[in-house]
């Protein structure tokens, strides 16, 4: 799957919920492998990276901070990006704060399928999870991620409220994302307006863009204050226990929007995921500990060595008849029994250790294992493939190794075992001189490496 940008630019305009400040945003296509950015002109182009490394806040809301410059509200916009496919953009404002529009992400949603999408010719750059992975936090909130083929996510929220009971949510597909979460609202609690109001928030709130449920009497100078702040003398406590003038697009449309936030504070990951998320009690704060902590491990398993791909149905690039062809070892000294791969600057071989191997009666007897030098031999073997495959006539050519460096070996290599040796030019070849980087892997597990330099001589 390739990644995506938008077919052009667009903007839109509205109130910040918190700062109540009116802001100008505008969506401008951007190259591949950029990422999304949001930048503040208001504060001399600065760019912050939608990264979840940037993430500074989350008081009821996702804020991200580089340097002086911050940008709050991200969820909404970066949930609908995600769920649309969008990988590089350039999100321009003039405030701190994307707008809140309606409370929801499907004015967002709309006004990008309206624009439209454009494909790129890079492809995206998933992470597909192989394992379980979990976070918990103090207050019981918890995120499990489990292997999928998709991206899919489960939400489940309880406050104890009498009037907002347990609710639970699923997105199976983000092609059902518009339909289905896109445009339920955020919500809030009556006792939790008050001190918000005091805290000088929720400037750009009413009863549009919020939903507010009521689980407790309300006091005449609370209802007073909710008058002032939203410009309204009608205010009042409905029936269903919610303030008057909103209509619920879902019987659980607080756990659909609990299913959104998830969704952009999981895009703070920087790619695509493939994974099954499950998140009881979800708030931003523990969705960005949960995306920091799978972004740090992404960073852990992306360190490390990875093996080539190897398929044993696969024609090899070479056998070893005409292995023997490129160099001269022969029976019971060639260790390299075919070639998958073989570039200009990289050789991929397979060894496959059995029993029969003569090492083995002397090393060790009774738990049989290949030394280490003969697994930087058989490195060294394929690294001669490489070197004389850049002569004409390999024939009339030997290799001999002069250095060897940086030699580690990391685990045991025993009969049963199929090594693949990974091997790399370090710089091109140059009068003769072959400098390479070698690691040996028996299924993911790095067990060798070296670095070699050899020279071809005729």
């Amino acid at each position: 799957m390739m990644q995506k940008t938008l077919s052009k630019e667009i903007s839109f305009k509205g109130n910040a919920l918190h700062t109540g400040e009116v802001v100008n945003v505008k969506l401008i296509p951007s190259a591949e492998n950029t990422g999304i950015i949001f930048v503040r002109e208001d504060l001399e182009n600065a760019e912050i990276p939608a990264l979840v490394k940037y993430v500074n806040r989350t008081d009821r809301q996702t804020i991200l901070e580089n340097g002086e410059a911050s940008v709050g509200t991200v969820e909404h916009l970066m949930a609908s990006l995600y769920a649309l496919g969008i990988d590089n953009l350039r999100i321009e404002l003039d405030g701190s704060e994307v707008p809140i529009l309606d409370g929801s992400a499907a004015p967002l949603v709309d006004l990008i399928l309206k624009a439209g999408i454009e494909e790129q010719s890079v492809e995206k750059n998933f992470y597909v999870l192989e394992e379980t992975f979990t976070f918990k936090d103090e207050d019981g909130s918890e995120i499990m991620a489990l292997p999928s083929e998709e991206f899919e996510v489960s939400a489940l929220i309880d406050y104890g409220s009498s009037v907002l009971g347990p609710q639970h949510a699923h997105l199976d597909k983000m092609v059902n994302f518009r339909d289905e979460i896109a445009s339920a609202r955020t919500f809030s609690f009556l006792r939790e307006l008050e001190p918000l109001l005091d805290a000088g928030l929720i400037k750009g709130g009413d009863l549009n863009n919020a939903i507010v449920y009521v689980d407790q009497d309300i006091a005449p100078s609370t209802l007073d204050k909710l008058k002032t702040a939203f410009g309204r003398d009608d205010v009042e406590v409905t029936q269903r226990g919610t303030l008057n003038n909103i209509n619920l697009r879902f019987s659980n449309e607080a756990a659909r929007h609990k299913l959104l936030d998830v969704v952009g504070d999981l895009a703070l990951l920087g790619r695509p995921l493939k994974a099954r998320i499950i998140a009881t009690k979800p708030g931003h704060g523990v969705n960005a500990e949960f995306t920091k902590a799978l972004a740090a491990k992404i960073r852990k398993e992306e360190s490390r060595p990875r093996p080539p791909k190897y398929d044993p149905n696969a024609v090899p690039v070479k056998n070893v008849e005409e292995i023997m062809g490129l160099i001269p070892h022969r029976s019971p000294f060639l260790l390299v029994d075919k070639i998958i791969e073989l570039t200009e600057d990289r050789v991929v071989g397979v060894k496959a250790v059995t029993m029969n191997e003569p090492f083995f009666v002397g090393h060790f007897p009774g738990s049989p294992v290949m030394p280490g030098v003969l697994q930087v031999e058989a490195m060294a073997q394929c690294g001669g493939i490489l070197a004389l495959s850049s002569v004409p006539d390999p024939e009339n050519y030997l290799t001999f190794f002069m250095k060897l460096d940086n030699v580690k070996f990391k685990a045991k290599v025993v009969p049963g075992d199929t090594l693949i040796f990974d091997l790399s030019l370090i710089t091109p070849i140059r009068r003769g001189i072959v400098h390479m980087r070698g690691r040996a892997f028996v299924g993911n597990t790095l067990v060798s490496e070296a670095e070699l330099m050899a020279q071809i001589t005729k």
